[in-house]
């Protein structure tokens, strides 16, 4: 069985009894960084062997896995932060488990991408979520194309690119476009700005920005 377990963005309180529950009673849990997971996983008294699971794990680590699931172990999923699959490599092992015929049960918790969205201001009845953006390739293209799905575009930037995206996103779109900016949502610095790209650049330019961007925009 593979659980998807969803971990606190930041308050490490912003975890569900039943994500305990089950990281306490599975055989082994796959992280995307071992030394990170460690502190919720003491935070809750929960001692369980942990397997780093990330981006650049490769094929053998991905076989690894699935021969404990094949095996009939209970496997409990988490990120960095959040909602696992949300920008994350876990959609690869959720595929191979799909494919072994293994169970696959969701434990529901916090994610970025919902608590910034609303509490962002702009419309939440339909959005489209877009992820990180390209570095290069075809990144103009998509930035363009954002004011033609005429509803909430969601996207997550790194602290160091966010003043590229927001020059940018002004180039292309114009300075009036709406935004909303979430940074260090949870946490003791919980930032979240609303107003256009042009006060947004200003805004920025006075305070540095740290921490992870949730960046929303609506036309």
């Amino acid at each position: 069985m593979l659980y998807i377990v969803s971990t606190p963005i930041g308050n490490l309180k912003d975890i569900t009894f039943r994500a305990v529950e089950v990281l306490k009673e599975v055989d082994l849990i796959a992280a995307e960084d071992t030394r990170h997971v460690q502190k919720l996983l003491n935070r809750y008294e929960i001692k369980k062997p942990v397997l780093s699971y990330h981006s650049y794990s490769g094929q053998a680590k991905l076989d690894k896995l699935a021969e404990a699931l094949e095996e009939g172990k209970e496997i409990a999923l988490v990120s960095d932060a959040g909602t696992p699959g949300i920008s994350d490599p876990a959609y690869a092992l959720i595929q191979k488990a799909i494919e072994l015929g293994v169970q696959i049960v969701p434990v529901p918790g916090p994610s970025a991408l919902l608590a910034a969205l609303v509490a962002s201001g702009m419309p939440m009845d339909k959005f489209v979520y877009l992820g990180f953006l390209p570095l290069k390739k075809g990144r103009q293209k998509i930035i363009q194309s954002i004011p033609e799905y005429k509803k909430t575009v969601v996207l997550f930037e790194a602290p160091h690119r966010i003043e590229k995206l927001l020059s940018e996103l002004r180039e292309n779109l114009g300075g009036d476009f709406h935004i909303s900016l979430c940074r260090e949502l949870t946490k003791i610095h919980e930032e979240i700005f609303r107003g256009t790209v042009d006060e947004a650049i200003t805004h920025f330019e006075k305070k540095k920005p740290k921490g992870e961007f949730v960046v929303l925009l609506h036309s």
